[in-house]
């Protein structure tokens, strides 16, 4: 897959690059969202690069319900040989009105934007953003996705103003071992 990767990206690059330099992007959420359903583990496939996660491989995500109705929110992954888990917590914001737009905070009381740009009906693969152009994730429930619905999401940033060559693709080497089909 890690061949294939580039070519795709390639193929959707031009496109990309002339939207990001006009400077314009769609953040608009997914018109439905089921946060149960949405609940559990996501591998990060891709994503921009940001300090927070700079540097570190095999990272996912698992959503959980508290019993206040926010979500426990543990990001975990590694970084320079060592095991890194981070726990924060989400909340819907406006559940009935526009449900996949979540605020995230793992700082005490400062949330950011969490914004779920595309779903896939079965709920496997997702794409992420923020009210910023410079935040942007692909996740996926299986840590090695097929190279078409990877193409595909990679289509949707594209078409949303996103600069897709920015991404960084996640090594999931560990997590590809230790997923039991």
């Amino acid at each position: 897959m890690k061949c294939i990767i580039p070519l795709v990206l390639a193929a959707f690059l031009f496109p990309g690059i002339i939207r990001a330099q006009s400077g314009s992007f769609d953040n608009s959420t997914v018109s439905s969202f089921d946060l149960d359903r949405y609940l559990g583990t996501w591998y990060e496939i891709a994503r921009f690069d940001h300090s927070f996660e700079r540097g570190m491989e095999n990272v996912s995500a698992e959503y959980l319900l508290r019993d206040d109705g926010m979500v426990a929110v543990f990001n975990s992954g590694w970084k320079d040989g060592k095991y890194k888990v981070t726990e924060g917590k989400a909340k819907q914001p406006d559940p009935t009105g526009d449900p996949a737009h979540l605020r995230v905070s793992f700082f005490l009381f400062f949330f950011s934007d969490y914004d779920v740009l595309m779903l896939d009906d079965n709920y496997q693969i997702a794409l992420v953003g923020s009210k910023s152009p410079n935040y942007l994730w692909i996740l996926a429930r299986d840590p090695s996705p097929s190279d078409a619905v990877v193409g595909e999401v990679i289509e949707e940033a594209d078409r949303r103003g996103y600069d897709t060559s920015k991404l960084i693709w996640v090594d999931q080497s560990r997590n590809e071992d230790a997923v039991i089909l």
